[in-house]
């Protein structure tokens, strides 16, 4: 009989973990004590199966996911994949999630065709002194209301937008890299449609290349709805290199918008979240999250990178199948023999979309917020170096001893920070949670930096299972899963390091001082 090749890597895992309930069923469900090398040693994270970490990953990475993008047919047969796994596992779903999936409606939304500006004497063109970012087909004309940076209610006072332009400085005094760029654009639309405005002009001078920024957005995108919006607003970026359209922020200046818009189709994705109760009366109350996208960047031209036609598939197994399966691993070790604190799997999708799946989650959690107390993140572009391990945030988050412990206990050491040029923190889904408060570092796989041994497999079609080091992708999630014991076991919260841009956002949500 003729057995497609997902169902049968499918059920080759599904009898690899069948053992486990009677496992569980053996282990003890009290605190850990991990004074003793001895007792160390026979936690369950210790007894991991490099074939198991091998048969998750090889599925998850398979040709037959084909890339596993965001709301398309592979990415939802990850997450099922995901989903069955916690339901072998024996986590509870979170909230009134039955299946596991906090579904989230996406729009696709298509490269624009045309769209000009009537400025003056001047028409500025897509694709050349202006992008379309967001909108339907748009013909408005008149004075424009120049508002600031956008991102704040000071900036609209006594200044009624509705039906009008608004004009916005691009960025933010804070942004840096293109997360945070992207991020304050979506919220500057977001306070902009909240106002009524009839569109939105943002006058771009960022570190991006505008070259880079053109190619990305004549590509098609993945977004969250606009909260409360029957339709998307008008969104252009313009090119204000040199300040040549600083006119745009007097008043008096009028101008004429005009495109066909993006067309946009809804599209489903979800995240996956299960959840394992902690072992102690009282720190069970309190939640770390475990967190790893499960999405890649698909097939062909939607992987952004060049390809061939014999191999035209970004399988993504670096980025983030190695992450998906530490995750998936970390919540067998902590079921087997419970921490104090309850733990939340989260397995998250849309983060090659613009972080969007932890997005959603942060403005819809599945468990309190203010209960939650760390997120380990993990998520890399790649690794170059097996012995380490990097994290991002290591000396941010207050955990470090505990990351440092869980590495050295697999032959590991730690690496801080690395490429801080890149802007690395702000670029992975733990930033959504450290937005709101939560420590949140990145649990790497090991590079001191991006050079060529990254650039070989970061989004190419050649990160396949087939170039990776099994023996390192064990030890990675063997260390990942102790760290989490390990932090889920303090006797105290992690804190952020005293100063930390995100330290009021803490404050804010845990009530401190």
């Amino acid at each position: 009989m003729h057995t497609s090749p997902i169902l049968a890597l499918l059920a080759s895992s599904i009898l690899i973990t069948t053992s486990l309930q009677a496992q569980s069923r053996t282990a003890t469900s009290a605190r850990t004590k991990t004074t003793s090398p001895v007792a160390t040693s026979k936690l369950p994270e210790f007894s991991i199966s490099r074939a198991e970490v091998e048969s998750h990953t090889r599925f998850l990475a398979s040709d037959e996911l084909e890339g596993r993008r965001t709301g398309e047919k592979g990415n939802w047969t990850a997450a099922r994949y995901i989903a069955e796994q916690f339901r072998l596992l024996g986590l509870k779903p979170a909230a009134d999630q039955g299946d596991y999936l906090q579904r989230i409606n996406f729009e696709r939304v298509r490269a624009a065709t045309s769209a000009t500006l009537l400025l003056g004497k001047d028409t500025l063109h897509l694709g050349k002194e202006l992008l379309l970012m967001t909108g339907g087909p748009t013909n408005v004309s008149g004075e424009v209301v120049y508002v600031g940076y956008g991102l704040t209610e000071e900036g609209y006072k006594d200044r009624d937008v509705k039906g009008r332009i608004v004009v916005v400085q691009g960025g933010s005094p804070e942004a840096k890299g293109p997360g945070e760029i992207f991020r304050a654009s979506r919220e500057k639309r977001e306070l902009a449609t909240k106002k009524g405005a009839a569109a939105l002009i943002e006058l771009y001078s960022e570190s991006i290349p505008w070259g880079l920024v053109n190619q990305y957005f004549s590509r098609e995108q993945i977004m969250l709805p606009t909260s409360g919006a029957e339709k998307p607003l008008t969104h252009v970026w313009l090119n204000n290199a040199n300040n040549q359209y600083k006119q745009l922020k007097e008043a008096g200046q009028t101008v004429t918008l005009r495109t066909l818009g993006r067309p946009q189709t809804p599209v489903l994705s979800a995240n996956v979240a299960g959840i394992i109760e902690g072992a102690d009366p009282k720190l069970k109350n309190e939640y770390i999250i475990l967190s790893a996208h499960f999405d890649h960047v698909g097939v062909g031209k939607q992987g952004g990178s060049p390809y061939q036609p014999s191999d035209s598939i970004f399988n993504g197994a670096r980025d983030n199948a190695i992450g998906t399966v530490a995750m998936l691993e970390a919540a067998k070790a902590l079921t087997l023999q419970r921490p104090s604190r309850s733990v939340l799997v989260l397995a998250l999708t849309g983060e090659e979309v613009g972080l969007l799946g932890s997005k959603y989650y942060a403005e819809h959690p599945l468990v309190p917020l203010k209960q939650t107390v760390f997120d380990l993140n993990t998520d890399g572009a790649g690794y170059s170096d097996t012995t380490l391990i990097s994290v991002i945030g290591l000396d941010r988050t207050g955990a470090r001893a505990e990351i440092e412990a869980g590495a050295k206990a697999f032959g590991l050491s730690v690496l801080a920070d690395p490429a801080p040029e890149q802007g690395l923190f702000d670029r992975s889904d733990n930033v959504n949670f450290a937005i709101k408060g939560i420590p949140s570092p990145d649990f790497a796989p090991g590079f001191k930096s991006f050079d060529e041994a990254i650039a070989k497999y970061y989004h190419q079609a050649a990160d396949n299972p087939e170039s990776l080091n099994f023996g390192y992708v064990l030890r990675f999630c063997q260390a990942y899963a102790h760290t989490a014991r390990l932090i889920a076991n303090r006797p105290t919260r992690p804190q952020w390091s005293a100063g930390d841009k995100y330290e009021p956002a803490a404050k804010a949500l845990y009530g401190q001082e």
